[in-house]
């Protein structure tokens, strides 16, 4: 691969051409269908192939796919080099080790130079029965401290292709946090649109505004409905991209609403509560507030289901918080 190639297919706009119309409700297969529109995206994976659905890359592109092996930090570094050399590469592992594990190789070789590598982690939070070593509770905080680095968290298949548009498009890193495809999309949720530094409105209401991200989207729905059978009327919010982070948005429910309320799979340090209430406190807006997510200790390994509700983040504690911030616990 070689800078010309780039040189001559019209830079990141033909990147957002060849990726704008991606329908599709996976990312292995979002990330083919551009693969094959534009030769300069190359797959690099760290022996986690199937986990992080780039199979079909391998089997339909052997030539643009590096397996690198359990060598992340090689991974990273490579990376930074195809993308020097006018390759958009994505780099794949899972999110713990896509970005602690590699954090200096991620800051030095990606962050720093403004190179458009994609990092994409799988298994975010406590999405995983694997425990405390494979659950990514700091990675969203680790890439917001990165100068120029994306970082964004779609809320499910359904949003994948048009975030895998807006990667593509950005000519510059990104982190995008994946969660696993355990099942078939339901191919009856309508698509949902994404774009940089926009969150999207699911849901309008008027007493308190509940901003989440990736799969804990659906559990603030269900707090949506457990509320609205109390009579609380709940907007509720997908902020897939964390960072750059809809200040807009967050400023307008924040003087429109009762109470604010954050909820994500990783820790209430770092992550989309704490970018939400910095932007609040710092533009001067008084409101109540609260977060939902890991409280700053280790969590242990079990499903998702499990987790959240040991960890206070289920559907009934976002809804019971939403109560007690409103002061109708």
């Amino acid at each position: 691969m070689t800078s010309s190639k780039a040189k001559g297919m019209g830079g990141f706009e033909d990147a957002r051409h060849s990726a704008e119309s991606l329908n599709a409700r996976t990312y292995g297969a979002a990330l083919l269908a551009a693969a094959m529109k534009d030769e300069r995206i190359v797959c690099l994976g760290a022996d986690l192939t199937k986990p992080t659905q780039t199979v079909a890359f391998r089997d339909a592109l052997p030539e643009r796919f590096f397996n690198m092996g359990i060598q992340e930090a090689n991974m990273v570094g490579a990376a930074g080099g195809m993308a020097r050399s006018g390759d958009i590469p994505f780099a794949h592992s899972f999110c713990v080790f896509i970005t602690r594990r590699v954090y200096d190789q991620v800051a030095m070789q990606v962050a720093y130079p403004n190179l458009p590598v994609k990092l994409v982690g799988f298994i975010p939070g406590v999405s995983t029965e694997l425990g405390v070593s494979h659950q990514a509770i700091d990675d969203i905080a680790l890439m917001r401290a990165l100068p120029n680095m994306v970082v964004i968290e779609p809320s499910g298949p359904e949003q994948v292709g048009s975030v895998l548009a807006a990667v593509l498009a950005h000519d510059g890193p990104v982190y995008l946090r994946m969660a696993l495809c355990e099942a078939p999309p339901d191919e009856n949720i309508p698509l949902q649109p994404f774009a940089l530094g926009r969150g999207n409105v699911l849901r309008q209401g008027r007493d308190i505004a509940i901003f989440a991200i990736g799969e804990m989207v659906n559990e603030a729905k269900r707090a949506a409905d457990i509320l609205a059978e109390l009579e609380i009327s709940a907007t509720l919010i997908n902020m897939a991209s964390i960072k750059p982070l809809d200040r807009e948005l967050v400023l307008h429910a924040a003087k429109t609403h009762r109470a604010i309320l954050t909820a994500e799979n990783h820790s209430v340090i770092g992550g989309l509560g704490a970018a939400v209430a910095e932007t609040i406190a710092l533009a001067g807006v008084s409101t109540r507030f609260g977060m939902i997510g890991i409280q700053d200790v280790f969590a242990e390994g079990g499903s998702l289901t499990f987790l959240l509700k040991k960890y206070g983040m289920s559907a009934n504690h976002i809804a019971a918080q939403g109560r007690d911030l409103l002061g109708q616990g």
